[in-house]
C-alpha cells in the first residue's frame, strides 16, 4: 500500500464558498440525525474541487467539524482514497492511463510528452500549470490513449494533438472533451469500421425475424403441452 501524507506546505484555513457551503448542506441533509458521517466523501471531493483539486488539513479539518465527526477520522479516509490529492497539482491534473490497452495504443509517447512538457511525476510545472500522475485503467479503453484532467476525459490522443490541448489548457482558450479525433463515442474511426456494418442491423428487421422465430417456438411448445394434456386427459378415461 503507498504511504499517503499530507503536504508539508499548508494554507492557514479553509471554508466553503456559500454556494459550496448550501451544496455541502443538501448533501448532510439527505441522511438522518446522527448518520452525517455518511456524507462525508461527497463533502471531501468538494473541497478539493474548489482547492485547486487538492485537499489541504485545513479543509479536512473543516469537513470533521461540519460532519462532527474526529478529524483523525476523516483524514484517515482522505489519505485511504486515491481519488483525494494530498499536495497541491496545478491548475490541470493530469492522471495518465497507462494499462495495457492504452500502452499498446501509444501511452508511452502521451508519457514522453508529460515528461518534456511537465516533469516527474507528482510534480507541479514552472507555470503552475500542470501536474500528472500515471494511474490504473480509467474505463476508456475504446479510444485509448487517453488522460483524465480534472474531471474531464481526453482520448484518441497523439502526441500531436495532445501538445495542442496542453497548449489550449495553458493559455485558457477552450477545448473538446472526449475524443480528439472527432469520434461520438467509442465507435471505430471514420472508415475503419469492420463489424457491424450489416445495415439490416439497424433498420429494425433483424429485431423482426428474432421475434418471429421465438413466437415460432412458443408456439410449438403451447401445441406440444396441449397434445401431452390431450394424451393424458385421454388415458385417463381409458382407465376409467
Amino acid at each position: 500500500m503507498t504511504v499517503r501524507r499530507l503536504a508539508d506546505v499548508q494554507p492557514d484555513s479553509f471554508d466553503f464558498t456559500p454556494d459550496n457551503r448550501a451544496w455541502a448542506d443538501a448533501q448532510i441533509a439527505k441522511y438522518p440525525p446522527g448518520r452525517q458521517a455518511s456524507a462525508v466523501i461527497p463533502l471531501l471531493w468538494k473541497a478539493q474541487a474548489q482547492n485547486d483539486y487538492w485537499l489541504p488539513r485545513a479543509a479536512i479539518e473543516k469537513v470533521a467539524q461540519m460532519l462532527d465527526m474526529p478529524a483523525i477520522r476523516v483524514l484517515e479516509i482522505a489519505t485511504f482514497y486515491s481519488m483525494f490529492n494530498l499536495e497541491p497539482v496545478g491548475r490541470h491534473f493530469i492522471q495518465m492511463c497507462g494499462t495495457t490497452p492504452c500502452m499498446l495504443r501509444g501511452s508511452n509517447d502521451i508519457k514522453a510528452v508529460l515528461e518534456k512538457r511537465v516533469g516527474e511525476q507528482r510534480h507541479v510545472s514552472a507555470d503552475g500549470h500542470f501536474a500528472w500522475l500515471e494511474v490504473e485503467c480509467l474505463g476508456a479503453c475504446c479510444n485509448a490513449p487517453m488522460v483524465q484532467i480534472n474531471d474531464d476525459y481526453y482520448e484518441d490522443l497523439t502526441p500531436e494533438n495532445f501538445n495542442k490541448l496542453l497548449d489550449d489548457l495553458a493559455a485558457g482558450r477552450p477545448v473538446k472533451k472526449g475524443s480528439q479525433t472527432g469520434k461520438a463515442s467509442s465507435e471505430p474511426e471514420p472508415g475503419k469500421g469492420t463489424t457491424l456494418t450489416d445495415g439490416a442491423l439497424y433498420d429494425g428487421s433483424v429485431v423482426g425475424s428474432w421475434r418471429a422465430r421465438f413466437d415460432e417456438e412458443k408456439a410449438k411448445a403451447e401445441a406440444a403441452a396441449a397434445e401431452a394434456a390431450a394424451k393424458a386427459a385421454a388415458d385417463a378415461t381409458e382407465k376409467k
